[in-house]
């Protein structure tokens, strides 16, 4: 049994964990923490960090980039593992998530689904053999009109992947409308879209002369990342300190 706290137990996130968790009998949340305690819970809610004692084996976080500096203050002084959700950390936090490391595991991925991060896996493959024969890369990203970054720091995440499988760096295009001229083929092209109230989509291309091939995932709602940060949580139970990331988690099953 894995034992939880739950930073920001009472969003939208937090709440869909719950849920989750309430349904598995391999792990448990022990305590939450949130700001606003206006929700009900079967576990104690505190508006403090620092006044949770409960016993645990590892913090989820899913709470906002103003909370991650107390959080990762507790965790370190507890040496309790982390698995961090939250995302726009500034540069001196992200310094401050590496020091946090030092002290206790700290598990944090650009985005927690379990899909995605086997994708990441899939297209590192598929550029080792797409690349060199020639092929163009393009990404092709959709979310929902209230997102505020473009492109997606998944997109980028995915982009990264193929970079780091390649053994030369190609050079990421994010627009071609302010400039006239072909397409490099030394580019991966990064596209964005934005409306309704698409959760996720992203979509990688290989495009090679006379054929195609699409790899794609859709996120049909945020229960994919929260499923995926559970999954994370049980496998950092007991790990030694360290950076940890999804990639560890799915090289585990």
């Amino acid at each position: 049994m894995t034992k939880v706290i739950m930073n920001g137990c009472n969003g939208k996130m937090g709440q869909c964990i719950t849920g989750i968790c309430r349904e598995d009998p391999e792990i448990e949340i022990v305590a939450g923490i949130d700001l606003s305690d206006g929700i009900s819970n079967e576990y104690p809610v505190f508006t403090d960090i620092s006044a949770c004692y409960a016993e645990a084996d590892v913090v989820i976080d899913f709470s906002n980039a103003k909370a991650v500096d107390k959080l990762l203050d507790y965790c370190m002084v507890r040496q309790i593992p982390v698995v961090l959700c939250t995302t726009g950390l500034s540069d001196e936090q992200l310094a401050k998530v590496d020091e946090a490391a030092k002290k206790t595991a700290v598990l944090k991925s650009a985005n927690m689904s379990l899909g995605i991060n086997t994708l990441m896996e899939l297209v590192k493959k598929a550029a080792l053999v797409f690349a060199p024969a020639g092929f163009d890369m393009e990404i092709v990203e959709k979310h929902h009109n209230q997102k505020l970054d473009a492109p997606s720091g998944t997109a980028l995440a995915l982009a990264d992947s193929m970079n780091e499988a390649l053994d030369e760096e190609y050079h990421y295009q994010f627009d071609r409308s302010r400039e006239r001229k072909k397409r490099d083929s030394r580019e991966i092209g990064i596209s964005s879209v934005r409306g309704g109230s698409i959760v996720g989509e992203h979509e990688i291309i290989f495009a090679g002369t006379d054929e195609v091939i699409e790899l794609k995932h859709t996120a049909y709602s945020k229960a994919v990342f929260a499923k995926g940060a559970v999954e994370a949580a049980k496998f950092l139970k007991g790990k030694p300190a360290g950076r940890y990331d999804m990639a560890d988690v799915i090289a585990a099953k």
